[in-house]
């Protein structure tokens, strides 16, 4: 196979199983999926059909109870909680439905966060902050505090945090979820844009709208994948 068809993300049956006293719970079922490089996949579903547990999964906050999953190439389903870390920090981006910004830090301190976090030097850690900020037309608030922010600012300040260490693939958990109708398209054309630049996003979203504006829509029902749609 040539090496530059292989998918960034490969999942093989997938199952993810949470055990409470005598009950099990099975969150994803054989879920079996490929994102290449430069991809805009939406995972789309009802409440509780799987898909944060699906995003969770991918972005190593939590691991498959069987199944493969290969980042990159590699299979990362069993490393270590240090060595997922590393890989959260230098090769996933993260963007909350709830911003998960924090309170006492500026806009550019937020942004900076994950660079801290490497031991990047500070011209370097400016330099990427301030493209990141200026990507999402957010630089002219980068000493404000997320409080001092709209709720639609404040996500874009997220997905900033998000890009500003080059990630392999940006993971979004109903972006939307806490914004406005205006706000929540304003993130979107933002994600848009982003991919048109070369970005690698993968999206959960219960909204149909939303879904949209992705290449590829993955729809779960139950923990499976039932359907898979490709934009026209």
């Amino acid at each position: 196979m040539n090496e530059a068809r292989l998918p960034l993300i490969r999942l093989e049956h997938v199952t993810k199983i949470f055990y409470t006293e005598e009950v099990e719970t099975h969150a994803l079922s054989e879920v079996s999926l490929e994102i290449h490089s430069g991809e805009y996949v939406a995972v789309a579903g009802p409440s509780g059909c799987g898909k944060s547990t699906l995003l969770s999964i991918l972005g190593l906050l939590d691991s498959p109870t069987k199944g493969t999953y290969l980042l990159n190439g590699r299979r990362v389903e069993h490393l270590s909680a240090s060595e997922r870390a590393r890989i959260r920090n230098r090769e996933i981006g993260f963007v909350f439905q709830s911003f998960n910004l924090i309170g006492d830090l500026t806009v550019f301190e937020n942004v900076e966060l994950p660079l801290v976090y490497r031991g990047m030097r500070s011209s370097e850690r400016k330099a990427r902050v301030k493209e990141a900020l200026e990507k999402v037309g957010m630089a002219h608030r980068a000493k404000h505090l997320p409080s001092q922010l709209s709720g639609g600012q404040q996500q874009r300040v997220a997905v900033a945090r998000a890009l500003v260490g080059s990630p392999l693939i940006l993971l979004a958990d109903e972006p939307t979820g806490n914004l406005d109708s205006k706000n929540g398209e304003v993130v979107m054309e933002l994600l848009r844009s982003l991919h048109n630049e070369g970005s690698t996003i993968c999206m959960v979203t219960h909204d149909p709208r939303y879904a949209g504006h992705a290449e590829r829509t993955i729809h779960l029902f139950d923990g499976r994948i039932v359907d898979e749609v490709v934009a026209a």
